[in-house]
């Protein structure tokens, strides 16, 4: 079988954000980084700006991704008001202040492998300058949860993207969007429709197992 490059990053930080579907009062946690958020922090490190629609379903058309959990961590909640919520949050007539609940990850890590899409328009060694020398500060899905470590890890031939995150020896439970038939699909809300703020659509994610794993909480 013909091999594929994969750039392998690393998510490590003291607290990360990947939310989940949600409206404005409890913004819940993720079990992993799903696509919208990668995409974000890839464009972040690319430096394409949030009003540039042609260069986001570029980047959105050029990538896939899989990402082991080395480290779930612990969830915490954070307590927040907001000004201007949106009109619809709990039928509200109009905007006002109202209560948020945030919660993030303490202490977890992930391991992303980022794999190019045919015709693809940006190219993994793009990326990868970009991910060394990032024009706007990346961070783990908030503003408040900076890295505690460099981005870029390696750079791995493999036969798919199961096989590039396994070849450090980690043996972790893993999300890809490739299919494979020994693991599980999932359906999850978090791609990014370009050109419809805040709206998203869904996609198939397939699940790996660790050894010895025998549930996992979705």
């Amino acid at each position: 079988m013909e091999l594929r490059e994969y750039l392998i990053i690393k998510l490590q930080g003291p607290m990360q954000a990947w939310g989940k579907e949600t409206f404005e009062g409890l913004r819940p946690a993720e079990l992993f980084p799903g696509r919208s958020a990668l995409l974000g922090l890839l464009g972040a490190c690319l430096g394409i700006d949030r009003t540039d629609k042609e260069a986001q379903q570029a980047l959105a058309g050029s990538v896939a991704f899989a990402v082991r959990v080395d480290q779930q961590g612990i969830k915490m909640t954070d307590y927040h008001t907001v000004k201007d919520a949106r009109v619809a949050y709990q039928g509200l007539k109009s905007h006002d202040t109202i209560q948020t609940w945030r919660e993030y990850w303490q202490d977890a890590i992930f391991t992303v492998a980022i794999g190019s899409l045919v015709q693809a328009e940006v190219t993994l060694s793009e990326i990868k300058l970009a991910l060394k020398k990032p024009i706007y500060t990346p961070f783990l899905g908030r503003r408040s949860c900076p890295l505690t470590r460099p981005l870029l890890a390696n750079r791995v031939a493999a036969e798919n993207a199961v096989a590039a995150l396994n070849q450090d020896g980690v043996v972790a439970r893993i999300y890809s969007e490739e299919y494979s038939e020994d693991a599980i699909p999932l359906r999850k809300r978090d791609v990014p429709i370009i050109h419809q703020s805040r709206q998203f659509s869904s996609r198939i994610v397939y699940m790996s197992r660790a050894k010895g794993e025998t549930h996992v909480s979705e």
